[in-house]
């Protein structure tokens, strides 16, 4: 199995983007926890983080194509983007929506996410270690 695990835009700034919020977890460390968690569940991972809305959606639209499970963290896209919930509807196999921060704490505007209509999964709050609760998850229920 291999889950893909999308991240959108200002991801890539983890570690020096508002620390108070996000923490000190750099984009490399994140992705290097998500490839040795999947590495002990006896999965692939996939870590991908992009601040193009297109390419995001093209990964997600790859991962439907080869019935991959998504773990996405569409960043700020989640309370604008109706295109990536489009996208993410057409999606067969189980998507779980991760944010560090807990949405719901935040600004108003962020209480609502265009994602979690369509995802199977949302962990909010959690920081980085929503990523492999997400992780732990979908190979529990042998999502593929």
């Amino acid at each position: 199995m291999t889950i893909q695990v999308l991240n959108g835009a200002n991801l890539g700034r983890l570690g020096t983007r508002e620390p108070e919020k996000y923490g000190t977890t750099t984009y490399a460390m994140l992705v290097a926890l998500v490839e040795e968690t999947a590495r002990s569940l006896g999965v692939a991972a996939r870590v991908r983080q992009t601040d193009s809305e297109g390419e995001l959606l093209g990964w997600v639209h790859a991962a439907t194509d080869a019935g991959d499970p998504i773990v996405i963290n569409p960043g700020g896209w989640s309370h604008t983007s109706v295109v990536l919930h489009d996208a993410l509807a057409a999606v067969h196999a189980p998507v779980v929506e991760v944010h560090i921060t807990n949405i719901h704490r935040r600004e108003e505007f962020r209480h609502h996410s265009y994602v979690s209509r369509v995802a199977d999964g949302v962990i909010a709050g959690l920081g980085v270690q929503g990523y492999e609760l997400a992780l732990r998850w979908l190979v529990a229920r042998g999502a593929s």
